[in-house]
């Protein structure tokens, strides 16, 4: 009798656990919004529709997607707008990789003006991702390679691993266009997000590594300090890194891997807690949906869609 109530016990315990995995399980990825031309850099509005960059040659666009994904408008057309970020007025801030390599300010009617292009007179090379900060000021990665370098006759480099890249990340005041440096050296630096802390994150995308920066008495240090990594294997013999990343609610960051179709999610302390699969081997960005909806939208390139996906917390909500 003793030994039925344990194997009974053992099998409600057996039943318990299953079900928590199946309800932290995550479902496959739902298509929101569609036609779009090797898109980034997803931006959630106040009134719940979405920006996103579209980088391909034949668009070069920001674009508005409406709150329930059906439809799409050009707001302009840059070159090839990069990595997006939107502040408290609602003027849309636009990393623009190539024509000219700059920062952008955008206005939701289309009006466009070159804000930056240059730190202390050296030309920005391929500004790449934007995250606003707690002290109100505008972060940027610099990748540290001129685009038509990386990629020429509309290829990628084979030796693209061994090119010399300077990846930089920056801080702006918007207000007065004063620039800072706060890092350089990085292998192609790449997404850019603040944590819960206020702890500024920036990737690397040809190492994989993820970086951080501690703040302190009012502002972003400079020291560098490794926080963790997108790989627990063999990388792919194709492109591939970690791209745009936010923070979860709960403290866990969610990172895109390009070239490997998932986004990968690390712990607090760094070390990592999962892969999410992706629809396609091309994801570049992503954003949490509105408060209190654990799900999060992924751009990806190859099949040319934003994505939604859930998962088991609600986003950080960013500064603007």
């Amino acid at each position: 009798m003793k030994k039925a109530v344990v194997f009974l016990c053992a099998i409600i315990l057996l039943a318990a656990v299953s079900g928590c995995e199946q309800k932290s399980a995550t479902k496959e990825p739902v298509v929101f919004a569609e036609n779009l031309n090797e898109p980034e850099a997803p931006v959630l509005l106040p009134d719940g529709s979405w920006l996103v960059v579209e980088m391909g040659p034949e668009k070069g666009s920001i674009t508005h997607i409406s709150a329930d994904g059906k439809s799409q408008r050009i707001i302009a057309k840059t070159g090839r707008p990069n990595g997006l970020a939107v502040d408290k007025q609602g003027v849309i801030w636009v990393a623009e990789s190539i024509n000219p390599p700059s920062l952008l300010k955008v206005t939701m009617d289309g009006d466009v003006e070159v804000f930056l292009k240059e730190y202390r007179g050296a030309p920005f090379l391929f500004p790449n991702d934007l995250a606003f900060g707690p002290d109100g000021a505008l972060y940027m990665t610099d990748s540290g390679v001129g685009f038509n370098d990386l990629v020429r006759g509309g290829k990628l480099r084979s030796d693209y691993m061994d090119i010399d890249t300077d990846g930089s990340v920056f801080r702006i005041e918007v207000n007065t266009k004063t620039i800072e440096k706060i890092d350089s050296g990085l292998k192609f630096a790449n997404g850019i997000a603040f944590g819960p802390d206020n702890t500024l994150y920036v990737d690397e995308m040809f190492t994989g590594k993820v970086y951080r920066y501690r703040w302190a008495d009012g502002k972003v240090k400079a020291e560098r300090e490794f926080f963790g990594s997108v790989f627990d294997g063999e990388r792919p013999m194709v492109f591939n890194g970690p791209d745009g990343m936010k923070f979860g609610k709960d403290g866990t960051l969610y990172i895109t891997v390009y070239g490997q179709g998932r986004v990968t999610v690390l712990k607090n302390d760094g070390s990592m807690l999962r892969h999410i699969p992706t629809q396609g081997s091309k994801p570049t960005n992503i954003a949490f949906g509105p408060a209190g909806e654990k799900k999060i939208y992924v751009t990806e390139d190859e099949t040319g869609v934003l994505q939604a996906i859930d998962v088991d917390t609600s986003g950080l909500q960013l500064y603007r």
